[in-house]
């Protein structure tokens, strides 16, 4: 069932348009309940081909219209659009932001006081309803505008809560995830090459096979240790690889490759 208020999003860019299309696919809403403001003809013609709502030129159009309002835009471009919208934002509206490395307290600066802000950070899987999201409380948001953030964020993909200090490790962890997922992927390809497969069949073999092995730490709730020792017979082939793997110190270096982004992050919201 589709609930009864209407969402408003700053920025009508593909990560916009992509959470957009989520709520109508999930019928939270519907699209003449979503509205969109960009200064972009390109942006505004996507988010409304995507989603069959409403997009214009003006943020504060937007910002009267809908109580509930996701910021979408670039962080260069976030004070710009709030000074826009001050003067129309009431007690009565939330604001979600998915602008990266945009700190809670910029954020509840830019608007009057007492504003009810939310801090996400998505990620790119979220355009094909894959994502995985952190999200923090403003110091005004209430327990029912979180459960409200986890609702739309969940059309989706993932949404899990955390204090917005451990924003910057989801950001070195789901954020910049997929990257690294991604060239795990083509090395797994090019081993497959390598051994004699066409590259197409071990692109394909190798992407289906990271989305097997997220489906089953998902949906069986077994620790990945566990479900790697399935795998690994006694004396077998998948024990060799693993061995390697090892030697190659593969979970030392994704655990930097991790840490590294996540204080990365944490400059760049220091900036």
């Amino acid at each position: 069932m589709a609930t009864p208020f209407k969402i408003g999003f700053l920025g009508a860019g593909k990560m916009a348009a992509a959470l957009a299309k989520g709520l109508v696919n999930a019928r939270l809403v519907t699209a003449r309940q979503l509205f969109a403001a960009d200064p972009f003809d390109a942006a505004r013609a996507y988010f409304s081909a995507q989603t069959g709502a409403k997009a214009v030129a003006s943020n504060l159009e937007v910002a009267k219209a809908a109580p509930v309002l996701l910021l979408a835009t670039k962080p260069d471009q976030v004070a710009g659009v709030l000074a826009e919208i001050s003067g129309a934002f009431t007690q009565n509206h939330l604001l979600i932001s998915i602008a990266a490395g945009v700190p809670l307290a910029k954020l509840e600066a830019a608007l009057p006081a007492g504003a009810r802000v939310i801090r996400v950070m998505p990620n790119t899987p979220a355009l094909v309803g894959a994502g995985a999201a952190g999200f923090a409380l403003g110091k005004n948001a209430t327990a029912a505008d979180g459960e409200l953030a986890k609702k739309l964020l969940s059309a989706v993909g993932l949404a899990v809560q955390v204090k917005e200090s451990l924003l910057d490790a989801v950001t070195g962890l789901s954020g910049s995830g997929p990257a690294y997922v991604y060239q795990f992927i083509e090395a797994l390809s090019d081993g497959g090459v390598a051994a004699g497969l066409p590259r197409d069949i071990a692109t394909r073999l190798a992407a289906q096979t990271v989305w097997g092995g997220a489906k089953m730490v998902l949906e069986t709730g077994q620790h990945p240790g566990a479900l790697k020792d399935q795998v690994a017979s006694p004396g077998g082939t998948t024990i060799e690889g693993l061995h390697e793997l090892e030697k190659g110190k593969l979970r030392a270096t994704v655990m930097s490759a991790v840490r590294a982004a996540a204080d990365k992050s944490k400059k760049l919201g220091q900036a």
